[in-house]
């Protein structure tokens, strides 16, 4: 089974990088599923968890930006490289502990929704930066 990111490049196009969440962003629902699993309520948290970190996509490629999120109801969001106007990383003192934030790409002339607790967002929006830099260069 291929991945979403896989499925939707098109020709010429690679991925530069993947993202993805973060566990410790998900401390609370796998806490609260190991706590309340002797009361089998415990799966319904720690399943929760596994579906939203099985199913959150996040992938710079050599055109643009694409996140998928969602699993019975799919929510995608693609932007190119060059419409990318800012990304931007906020991190709480947890997150700046154990290296997750949140994610606020903004396109031309819109905001979309954060995306949070995503695993090593300086290095997404260096990777991001780099891959922006090389798209503008080609074209």
């Amino acid at each position: 089974m291929s991945s979403y990111v896989e499925e939707v490049l098109v020709a010429d196009e690679k991925i530069v990088h993947l993202g993805h969440i973060s566990l410790w962003s998900m401390w609370h629902l796998i806490a609260l599923g190991i706590i309340t699993l002797p009361i089998v309520i415990g799966l319904f948290f720690l399943g929760q968890a596994y579906v939203r970190y099985k199913t959150t996509e996040l992938a710079i490629t050599s055109k643009r930006v694409i996140v998928k999120t969602g699993f019975i109801s799919r929510s995608t969001m693609e932007i190119n490289l060059n419409k990318v106007e800012s990304l931007q990383v906020d991190q709480a003192v947890m997150g700046r502990m154990f290296n997750f934030g949140t994610l606020t790409i903004s396109g031309t002339g819109t905001t979309h929704a954060p995306l949070a607790g995503i695993a090593n967002p300086i290095e997404f929006r260096k990777t991001f930066i780099g891959a922006q830099d090389r798209a503008r260069a080609g074209a």
